[in-house]
């Protein structure tokens, strides 16, 4: 009854705390930050329904409510316990909740990397009093040695100094092999620093992965075989990440087991961009791990949460 056609929405761009939702508001009309565990809450002001939260309408009056989790584990982080739903930061530089046992965080602070380049050829990260996180400085260099850090990255053409305006084309591209997937079933996070970006400077990127599903049946080796082949998924099936399921079914490959005791992990994998829908109509895309070929090893990755994926064994042969 409150909503009123055609819609009006605040022009500016919605600004929300870290790790908050946009969702949309009962008239459907305007995105609006989710209310988190224990706010106030009304059906123009909803919960974050991406952690679990739903709007209790019967301990308030008067059309509000509050966001209370659903059931699920608490969470042991360092001696103190979080409730399923509940926010909190560690850290200055995080911001975690706790999801029904597990623990996922984001960082609140950049991670970027930076090559040196003609306008900055000495960057160095600085701790600046009361501020949590480093930032980045450019040193002052002598002139005769100006470019000298700087071209370090950039083509070596005499006839010519790298242009301030053309970076990309002077740029040597330089990239590392993606990390280890951060679950060992399910979907995780692998990443790689690349400066391939018209800044020709270092930066974290990241792409979804998924070893094999966490209810997959592993297949008996054959007699004299240590490594299982890697299966191929009979039927289609879709992706499914932070409650948003991919547009189009694939037919994945998953890393089998290795009947010596090994770890069984990708060796050969490509990138592909998958488009997600989400429940609200939104829509994105993430670049995402496909398996080519699995290998068994020794060197077995510890089973992190998707965000706080410390260990890192490197893959050869990466084809994006």
């Amino acid at each position: 009854q409150a909503c009123t056609f055609p819609c009006q929405c605040p022009h500016q761009p919605l600004q929300c705390p870290a790790g908050t939702s946009h969702v949309w508001d009962a008239c459907g009309c305007c995105k609006v930050c989710a209310r988190q565990l224990g706010e106030l809450c009304s059906l123009h002001r909803p919960c974050d329904h991406h952690k679990g939260l739903y709007c209790d309408f019967s301990k308030i009056h008067r059309g509000s409510g509050i966001c209370l989790a659903h059931e699920g584990a608490t969470c042991d982080l360092l001696g103190k316990i979080y409730l399923n739903g509940e926010s909190f930061q560690p850290t200055c530089k995080l911001q975690c909740i706790c999801m029904d046992g597990a623990i996922g965080c984001i960082p609140l602070c950049s991670d970027d990397l930076r090559l040196p380049s003609p306008e900055c050829p000495k960057p160095r990260r600085v701790k600046f009093h009361n501020k949590c996180c480093e930032e980045w400085v450019c040193e002052e260099g002598s002139e005769e040695n100006h470019f000298g850090t700087a071209m370090a990255v950039f083509r070596e053409d005499p006839a010519h100094k790298p242009k301030l305006n053309n970076l990309q084309e002077n740029c040597l591209v330089q990239t590392t092999e993606w990390s280890t997937c951060s679950r060992s079933c399910g979907m995780g996070i692998s990443a790689r620093v690349t400066n391939n970006n018209p800044q020709c400077r270092l930066e974290k990127e990241t792409r979804l992965c998924m070893i094999r599903p966490c209810d997959f049946s592993m297949e008996k080796t054959k007699k004299g075989k240590k490594c299982v082949r890697t299966p191929k998924q009979r039927q289609n099936l879709h992706f499914e990440f932070s409650g948003c399921t991919s547009t189009r079914s694939y037919r994945p490959r998953f890393c089998g087991s290795c009947s010596d005791g090994r770890c069984c992990t990708p060796f050969l994998t490509s990138t592909v961009d998958v488009e997600f829908r989400c429940p609200e109509g939104d829509f994105f895309q993430r670049k995402m791990m496909f398996i080519k070929m699995c290998s068994c090893h020794y060197d077995c990755p510890r089973d992190n949460d998707i965000f706080l994926a410390t260990h890192h064994r490197r893959m050869i042969g990466d084809h994006v």
